[in-house]
């Protein structure tokens, strides 16, 4: 089997996160394994050929003792989720209209793609554009 990379993610309230990943991105959950006291312990949701994975936030592990949410650094985050779509107006109607904050309105690029960036309810920020990395040679037309 070929390496993959998968976004991991923590939310503090993962049912409701999972339940606004697929109402406004169109993640499906494959797999939703549950934790002490309402919490999710591990979640894989899936889009396209691509797949996130979720947990509760805990320090009970060396795992989570590494992480912070977003609002315990001021919003700032040391990487996003790029989500490839067809539609970026769309989804950013279906963001903001979800409650998500819209960081950068839907725009064209240099490079022929359009996208937006958004901060989920619990502060994730999520790149959203209908550029297709599978498909690089993009980048270079004109």
């Amino acid at each position: 089997m070929p390496s993959i990379a998968i976004p991991c993610l923590r939310y503090r309230d993962t049912p409701a996160a999972i339940d606004w990943l697929g109402e406004v991105f169109g993640f499906a959950c494959q797999v939703a394994v549950p934790g002490i006291d309402g919490a999710i312990a591990h979640a894989q949701l899936t889009l396209g050929g691509g797949m996130i994975m979720l947990g509760t936030v805990s320090e009970d592990d060396d795992y989570g003792r590494v992480l912070v949410q977003p609002d315990q650094v001021d919003g700032r985050e040391t990487q996003t989720v790029y989500l490839q779509v067809d539609d970026a107006d769309r989804v950013c109607e279906r963001a903001r209209n979800a409650g998500a904050v819209i960081l950068q309105e839907p725009s064209d690029t240099e490079f022929g793609s359009r996208g937006f960036m958004c901060r989920d309810p619990e502060g994730h920020v999520w790149n959203v554009g209908t550029y297709d990395p599978w498909n690089p040679e993009a980048l270079f037309r004109s």
